[in-house]
């Protein structure tokens, strides 16, 4: 029984394993500069509050209105900011499940 039996896969096989292992991670790592590149908005109240975050989860900017500065209302507010900014965390979490390649038998 020689070294190049690895539980079966041939030497072969085994190069044809890493290559497309390597070419799959090259894959992820695109998607996710794409991901880390975009920009997604949340706007939340009919416009009252806007957010905006990077793929980074690092937020960019966030605009409100000065309607809804009500200091007697302080958590309306508080819930619009919050609302807008779980939105764009989940656009960000669809879009780096939609843009992964599946890896058959892992998930």
């Amino acid at each position: 029984m020689g070294y190049n039996n690895f539980g079966g896969f041939g030497g072969a096989n085994m190069n044809q394993i890493m290559r497309q292992a390597q070419k799959m991670q090259e894959e992820m790592e695109r998607a996710k500069r794409e991901i880390e590149e975009s920009e997604f908005t949340s706007s939340v109240g009919g416009g009252m509050v806007e957010v905006k975050m990077n793929g980074k989860r690092q937020m960019l900017s966030i605009n409100i209105k000065n309607e809804v500065i009500d200091p007697d209302d302080k958590e309306m507010l508080e819930d619009l900011v919050l609302s807008a900014v779980n939105d764009c965390l989940g656009q960000i979490s669809r879009k780096e499940q939609e843009s992964m390649p599946q890896v058959p038998g892992l998930f």
